[in-house]
């Protein structure tokens, strides 16, 4: 979003597009990424899903944090498109752990062992899911604009 978003602000378009106003993201960059998969390299036992908590936001403080100027122009969802991003589904949650700052999603199948599951855990609740909507940790139009200022983004 954020290319798509600078490139319309230096055609000199007056209107950000947002398909819902209220469409949410998870914020992670490249470095977070990188930093996820060493650890899952280095701490797993074989098919368990890493997963980090990042902050949401919502697009429209995106659009904010880039231009405040600008006018949001809502233009409606689009085939396939979803308004929030999960990363842990409620059928996974039943298999997943919070480690603090992550979580592991661990294998259901007959040949995994219970035993690999790492110990400091704690076992989130049925039927709850991990969602860029109902995550409690959000960042606003500023804090995205500081965010961005460190980013070098090519387009």
């Amino acid at each position: 979003m954020i290319p798509f978003f600078k490139q319309l602000l230096e055609e000199g378009k007056t209107e950000l597009p947002i398909t819902d106003l209220k469409m949410t993201r998870f914020w992670m960059v490249l470095d977070d990424a990188v930093d996820l998969v060493l650890k899952a390299l280095n701490e797993s036992k074989g098919g368990e899903t890493f997963v980090f908590k990042n902050p949401s936001f919502l697009i429209t403080e995106l659009a904010k944090a880039l231009n405040p100027n600008r006018t949001i122009k809502e233009i409606g969802i689009r085939e396939g498109e979803k308004i929030h991003e999960v990363m842990i589904t409620r059928d996974d949650a039943n298999y997943t752990y919070d480690y603090g700052d992550y979580f592991i999603i661990y294998p259901h199948f007959e040949w995994w062992s219970n035993e690999k599951v790492k110990s400091g855990g704690k076992l989130i609740p049925k039927d709850w899911d991990y969602n860029s909507g109902t995550n409690d940790w959000w960042l606003d139009a500023k804090e995205l604009g500081k965010r961005i200022a460190k980013l070098d983004i090519k387009y």
